[in-house]
C-alpha cells in the first residue's frame, strides 16, 4: 500500500520555481531514496511533506487519504518525522531530555516523570537496535550516537514515516555500516524511510526505489535493482558524469607548508597535541578524521583565525606562526572553510561583493584612495560566474539566494582565481550534488597541476582517496597514522578514525 502520494506539488519562492508539478509515490515499509543536484527541489518537497513549507498547489495523501499538513506538529500527528542534516540537539542536556523536549511527561502535580521517559527510550532503543544511554549528556556523544538520538526522538513520537536528510554526511565508514543496519531493522518493523542523499553507492546499497529530480521536476523513478551509479548520475545531471577522476602523477617540489609540534588548548583542554607534517608543491595532503578531533583547530591556526599555544608554522620557508588572516591571504594562501554559511560568505552581500571578500582592500578592486572600483568588481564577478558555472549568473543578487552547490562554487571561484601557492580546503563537497563534486574535484587537480600545495580536510574517505597523495588521520587532536595513496585502505583508515587499528 502507498504510504505517501504527492500529487502535482508546486512550490515557488519569488521567481524561483522549486517544485514544478511533482508526483512521487512511496510504498509503505520500504526505503525510498530521493536524489538530485543542489537546487533540484528534493529537500523542498520533503519539507512540504513535513509541514515546513506549504505548497502553492498540489495534494498530499497518506495511506490513501488526502491530508493537509500546515506545520511539523501536524506532520508528527500524522506519523511523519524528519531528521535534518544538521542535528537539532541541545548539548548540555541528556539524551532523554532532548528526546522528550516539547512533550515532557508529567504527573498531576506537574513534576517531570523522567524515569518513565528513560524506560520508554531504553525499550525503543533495544527494539530498533539503537543502543544508547538515556542519561548520557549529548555533548559527550559521537556524531553517530547523536544521530541515533534524533531517530529515537522521532520514534518516541510514534512516527511511521521517517525522512532522513543527508544522514551519512558526517559518519565514519563503521558508523555508516551500523546506521544501515538500523535502517534495515526499521524497515523490517514496518517503518517507511525516505532518504535524501547525493551518495549514489549508498543509494544502491540500502534503498528499494529511487526518485530522481532535476531543476524542480521529477525526471525519473525506478527500482534500485534496475539502477547503476552511472544511470543515476546521468539522470541527475542530464549529461555524462565522470564518477572517477583521473589523478595525474606529479612529482612534489619544495616544502610550502611545514607544521612543527603545533599545540592548542581551549578552556584548559588540549585540542591539538604536538601535530607535525609537511605539504610540498604539487602535493595533496589529505586529513581524515571524525569531526571534533582537532581538524577545526588546525585549520583555524593555519589560516590566522586562532592563536596556537606552542609550536611553529612555516610557509615557504618563513615563520608565519600566529600571523593574521589578512596577512596570510595577502601572501597567496587560499582558504575554503568547512562551514560556508558561517565563514565563507556574507549572506546579505551580493555575489559580486562576495567574490572579492578578503581581497576587497587590494588592487584592482580598491584604489589608493580607499574607494572600491565597482566596474572592476562587477567585471570580475561576471567573468568568474561564467568560468565556474555559478547559477543563476546574476552578480547583484545576495549569495544566500543560491543553492548550496552554487554557494560552494562561488567560494571556490574566489579562492582559486587568486593564483594561490597554498590551498587549505575543508569539507569541499559536503552537501553538494554529484555535478558540483565533479567540478570542484577537477578544479583541485588543476591547481595541483600548477604546483599548488593542497591541504585537504574531509570526512569523505572516498574523496580523500581520490585526491590525496598522502593521508594523515586525526584522533583526539593527534596524528593517529599516515599512509601513502598506494597504502590507502578505507577499512584501516576508518579504524584509525576511531582510535583503533586492525590488530585491535
Amino acid at each position: 500500500m502507498l504510504a505517501v502520494r504527492l500529487k502535482s506539488i508546486t512550490k515557488q519562492f519569488g521567481t524561483v520555481l522549486a517544485n514544478d508539478a511533482v508526483d512521487i509515490d512511496i510504498e509503505g515499509g520500504t526505503i525510498h531514496a530521493i536524489i538530485g543536484e543542489n537546487g533540484a527541489g528534493k529537500t523542498t518537497i520533503m519539507e512540504i511533506l513535513y509541514g515546513f513549507y506549504q505548497a502553492n498547489s498540489g495534494e498530499i495523501e497518506l495511506y490513501g487519504e488526502k491530508v493537509h499538513i500546515s506545520n511539523p506538529h501536524d506532520a508528527i500527528h500524522h506519523g511523519i518525522g524528519m531528521v535534518h542534516q544538521h542535528f537539532m540537539l541541545i548539548p548540555p542536556m541528556s539524551v532523554a531530555e532532548n528526546i522528550i523536549l516539547g512533550i515532557e511527561p508529567t504527573d498531576k502535580g506537574g513534576v517531570l516523570k523522567i524515569n518513565e521517559a528513560e524506560q520508554k527510550i531504553k525499550k525503543l532503543s533495544d527494539e530498533y537496535g539503537l543502543e544508547i544511554d538515556p542519561q548520557a549528556k549529548v555533548e559527550t556523544l559521537s556524531v553517530g550516537l547523536e544521530q541515533r538520538v534524533e531517530i529515537l526522538k522521532a520514534l518516541y513520537r510514534d512516527v511511521n514515516i521517517l525522512i532522513l536528510d543527508e544522514p551519512t554526511a558526517v559518519l565514519t565508514p563503521l558508523e555508516v555500516k551500523d546506521f544501515f543496519q538500523i535502517l534495515r531493522k526499521l524497515k523490517k518493523q514496518g517503518k517507511t524511510i525516505i532518504l535524501i542523499t547525493h551518495k549514489l553507492e549508498e543509494v544502491l546499497e540500502i534503498s528499494d526505489q529511487v526518485t530522481v529530480m532535476r531543476n524542480g521536476k521529477k525526471v525519473g523513478d525506478l527500482p534500485t535493482s534496475e539502477a547503476t551509479a552511472k544511470i543515476l548520475a546521468n539522470m541527475m545531471v542530464g549529461r555524462e558524469v565522470l564518477l572517477r577522476i583521473t589523478k595525474p602523477k606529479i612529482k612534489p617540489g619544495e616544502v610550502i607548508l611545514k607544521v612543527e609540534n603545533l599545540y592548542i588548548e581551549t578552556k584548559g583542554k588540549p585540542k591539538l597535541k604536538n601535530v607535525s607534517f609537511e605539504v610540498r608543491e604539487g602535493e595533496v595532503l589529505g586529513v581524515a578524521g571524525v569531526e571534533g578531533n582537532g581538524q577545526t583547530e588546525l585549520i583555524e591556526a593555519l589560516t590566522g583565525l586562532r592563536k596556537s599555544n606552542s609550536g611553529r608554522v612555516w610557509y615557504m620557508g618563513e615563520d608565519v606562526t600566529n600571523r593574521s588572516a589578512r596577512n596570510l591571504r595577502e601572501s597567496q594562501t587560499a582558504h575554503i572553510p568547512a562551514n560556508r554559511k558561517a565563514h565563507g560568505y556574507v549572506s546579505k552581500y551580493s555575489n559580486a561583493d562576495n567574490l572579492i571578500l578578503g581581497f576587497h582592500h587590494m588592487p584592482p578592486f580598491c584604489g589608493a584612495s580607499g574607494f572600491l572600483n565597482r566596474k572592476v568588481i562587477d567585471e570580475n564577478a561576471e567573468s568568474l560566474m561564467e568560468k565556474f558555472d555559478i547559477r543563476p549568473p546574476i552578480i547583484d543578487i545576495p549569495t544566500s539566494s543560491l543553492s548550496g552547490g552554487n554557494q560552494q562554487k562561488l567560494i571556490v571561484a574566489r579562492e582559486f582565481h587568486r593564483d594561490p601557492k597554498l590551498l587549505i580546503i575543508a569539507q569541499p563537497t559536503r552537501g553538494i550534488d554529484i555535478g558540483a563534486i565533479e567540478f570542484i574535484h577537477q578544479q583541485i587537480l588543476d591547481l595541483q597541476a600548477r604546483k599548488v600545495a593542497v591541504l585537504l580536510v574531509s570526512a569523505e574517505l572516498e574523496e580523500i582517496r581520490s585526491l590525496s597523495d598522502r593521508t594523515i588521520v586525526m584522533w583526539e587532536g593527534e596524528i593517529a597514522g599516515e599512509v601513502t595513496a598506494e597504502e590507502f585502505n578505507i577499512q584501516e583508515i576508518g579504524l584509525l578514525m576511531t582510535g583503533q587499528t586492525q590488530s585491535q
